[in-house]
């Protein structure tokens, strides 16, 4: 890897999970959260990313009502009684994380969401997914469903920046990972660390996509966005077969130089982790991808003013062959 000065390493971890399957209770993989925490503890890590939605199985691949899927899979508080044996240890340990639920509001809405716990076990900051996937009508001759845009609302906190454990810190979940409005919004409040929990299919739905392009294309955005915004990722797959539905895993750590530095090596739970050196994005941010010497916001207007792709902008004169 480029070498760069050594002075700021950060303890982190990544605990991919294994299948969590529709039989499963939530104390019982809150159980599996807590050992990984303790591994990831063990190996010097201070901070821990778990994965999308973490609790349950990924219920959007199954059609049901909102009224089902609140009663079942959605969380009124963060923590709750369930949970606290993640917080409690995390409190033990002082080591923070990043985790993904389904989170039910005083008011009734519903998001897709994860929550930044510092070492102390408080939530310091939470995050709601604003790139929603998939559809919200039923598709009955599909294999499964991916019925996000029915489920949840799109986030609505924007893509804040926190400083904790001394770090600034962003979040993001599952398809917010391909847009690259995503991380540049991050990068331009000087984050250092962007953790993301994904459960991404093996299988589109949409149309007839090679299954290895899942994994090829999960891996191209990590590290390009790492390397275009000089960002560390932590990412943490959900994976494997629940209940008969496959979910790619390749969980990873990306270093601002667009290096993989570590990767998960299977489809079960399994903690990586890697002392990583914010240094070294300091010095691309210094440098390659200094914001403030090189971007010219006034020459990018179209990405804002346009949702979808439109006509070509009338040439000026200077432009005109």
């Amino acid at each position: 890897m480029t070498q760069t000065s050594r002075a700021r390493k950060f303890g982190l971890a990544v605990a991919q999970m294994g299948p969590v399957h529709l039989a499963d209770s939530r104390q019982a993989v809150v159980k599996r959260l807590v050992e990984m925490l303790r591994e990831a503890a063990a190996r010097q890590a201070t901070f821990v990313v778990f994965p999308e939605l973490a609790l349950t199985t990924f219920f959007p691949r199954y059609w049901m009502t909102e009224e089902e899927a609140v009663e079942r899979y959605f969380e009124r508080a963060m923590p709750n009684a369930d949970v606290q044996p993640l917080f409690d240890a995390a409190r033990e340990l002082g080591v923070g994380f990043y985790l993904g639920y389904a989170e039910l509001t005083a008011d009734g809405r519903r998001f897709n969401t994860a929550v930044l716990v510092d070492r102390a076990a408080k939530v310091v900051g939470k995050y709601r997914k604003v790139h929603l996937p998939g559809h919200d009508d039923h598709k009955p001759d599909a294999p499964f469903q991916h019925l996000e845009k029915k489920f949840f609302e799109v986030g609505n906190l924007g893509f804040p920046v926190w400083n904790t454990q001394d770090i600034n810190v962003g979040m993001c979940i599952c398809n917010d990972r391909r847009w690259p409005e995503t991380w540049r919004s991050m990068s331009l409040q000087s984050a250092e660390l962007i953790v993301l929990g994904y459960n991404t299919p093996s299988w589109n739905i949409h149309w007839t996509e090679p299954v290895h392009l899942r994994t090829f294309h999960h891996e191209i955005v990590l590290q390009a966005s790492a390397y275009q915004n000089a960002v560390w990722i932590g990412a943490a797959a959900k994976c494997g077969s629940e209940d008969g539905f496959h979910m790619i895993g390749s969980s990873m750590i990306v270093a601002p130089s667009g290096e993989i530095v570590a990767r998960a090596s299977g489809e079960e739970d399994e903690v990586i982790t890697a002392q990583i050196d914010l240094d070294l994005g300091t010095t691309f941010r210094q440098h390659v991808f200094n914001f403030a010497k090189h971007r010219s916001p006034d020459q990018y207007r179209l990405i804002v003013e346009r949702t979808g792709a439109g006509e070509p902008l009338p040439l000026p004169p200077e432009a005109r062959g």
